[in-house]
């Protein structure tokens, strides 16, 4: 008899994005005619730059010829994007980093799922709340989390990230946690913290022997300087961190896959026997058994974005996206609203009026302006009485939703 794995039957029925398909979904059978405008789901909308375009071409003709064809690549990726990697991301800022420590992969999405099979289930594990469902989910797979009660899971620390403590989350007190999750700019909430709160986080794991697995993919839209782009410009981070970046939403690559994680070589956990083992050499056993690379054609497209015509004309396209944020922000304040975010990332949170929960609001918009938002429940307890919008619609959709809601409020 095969027998189920039964820490994936303690998930939550439903998934995020999938029950906001379902609510739009039926909302159109019931309004056939109704031009529904979704500034919910964080999917880019603007096409890839020329570049990057030039490069997938050149890359598909070399894979047309005998000479030039590639079969299975490196599971940590080509020598030429880790290369690039390094020269452009990171030794800018002062951080120093070898090609052995890079891993390449098909999206930030399966890595910062992956990763937590590299440790022990019973380690204690803390997030920021609200947090990218992803990083939860995936321990729950593994029997992480303990039970599910009153929206909370019993062996997850909840560490709020909201407007009471201006969305800077303070390590937790009390039993230590074992594995941080953090990830700045934040997705959902779109906010930022600043080198001493970083350093902070930093400290605390080394002092507790934590481990933090540091989301950055949205690190490409930081416009204030004095913000970290990476959380190994704090000192101490590379003896306590791990990083994960996407070239998703800096470059378009949704449909594309590409992204990256930084291991390392000094960042190890322990055995029971306290023996150190080292996490950089653990990722590449677990990836190069279970991951045969990103594809030749996405890696060069990557490469191409780091060129000088590539890097003009991605930060065109994030420019693009961020002037959506600033007129929804603009905009959004004007009728009244309480609004964060949108500033140093893509995403506005803002909190729903006179005490709505997240999902009544999520349908009054929808039935009242025909605009659809991301319910800030879905992104964890303390996302309850916010919504989440993203700018990554055309200029054009964005006003016409911006519209469409000031309209409504006004009613």
């Amino acid at each position: 008899m095969a027998l189920v794995n039964i820490h994936f039957l303690n998930l939550q029925n439903n998934y995020l994005f999938a029950d906001i398909a379902k609510k739009v979904n039926a909302f159109k059978v019931m309004h056939p005619k109704a031009d529904v405008i979704s500034l919910g789901i964080g999917d880019v909308t603007q096409p890839l730059c020329p570049a990057v375009v030039e490069a997938m071409h050149k890359a598909v003709d070399e894979m047309a010829t005998a000479d030039g064809f590639r079969g299975y690549g490196p599971e940590q990726g080509y020598d030429f994007l880790r290369e690039a990697i390094l020269n452009n991301d990171f030794a800018p800022r002062g951080v120093r980093l070898s090609l052995n420590e890079v891993f390449v992969n098909d999206g930030a999405k399966s890595d910062t799922g992956n990763f937590q099979e590299l440790l022990h289930w019973d380690n204690f594990i803390g997030v920021t709340d609200p947090i990218y469902p992803v990083y939860i989910d995936s321990n729950v797979m593994i029997g992480r989390c303990g039970t599910y009660r009153d929206g909370r899971w019993t062996n997850v620390r909840y560490m709020p990230t909201t407007a009471e403590n201006g969305f800077v989350p303070e390590p937790p007190k009390g039993r230590p946690v074992d594995v941080i999750y953090l990830c700045f700019p934040n997705n959902p909430t779109g906010t930022v913290i600043t080198r001493q709160e970083m350093r902070k986080w930093v400290n605390y794991a080394l002092k507790n022997d934590a481990l933090i697995l540091f989301d950055a993919a949205y690190q490409a839209y930081i416009q204030d300087p004095d913000i970290p782009h990476s959380i190994y410009e704090i000192r101490g981070a590379r003896k306590c961190a791990v990083e994960f970046r996407s070239f998703s939403k800096t470059a378009g690559f949704t449909g594309v896959r590409c992204g990256y994680t930084i291991v390392p070589k000094d960042v190890s956990v322990a055995t029971f026997e306290g023996e150190r083992i080292s996490l950089n050499q653990l990722w590449l056993r677990r990836q190069c058994t279970k991951f045969n690379g990103t594809s030749y054609i996405s890696q060069r497209a990557a490469e191409a974005i780091y060129s000088p015509e590539g890097k003009k004309q991605v930060q065109q396209t994030i420019d693009y996206y961020m002037q959506n944020a600033a007129r929804m922000l603009r905009v959004l304040r004007s009728l009244g609203f309480e609004v964060y975010g949108g500033e140093n990332a893509p995403y506005i949170w803002m909190r729903t009026p006179e005490g709505t929960t997240s999902w009544k609001f999520f349908e009054q918009l929808l039935y009242g302006a025909n605009v659809v938002c991301t319910p800030g429940v879905g992104f964890g307890p303390s996302g309850e009485g916010y919504v989440r919008f993203t700018a990554f619609g055309s200029h054009e959709r964005t006003e016409e939703a911006l519209q469409r809601i000031s309209h409504w409020k006004k009613q």
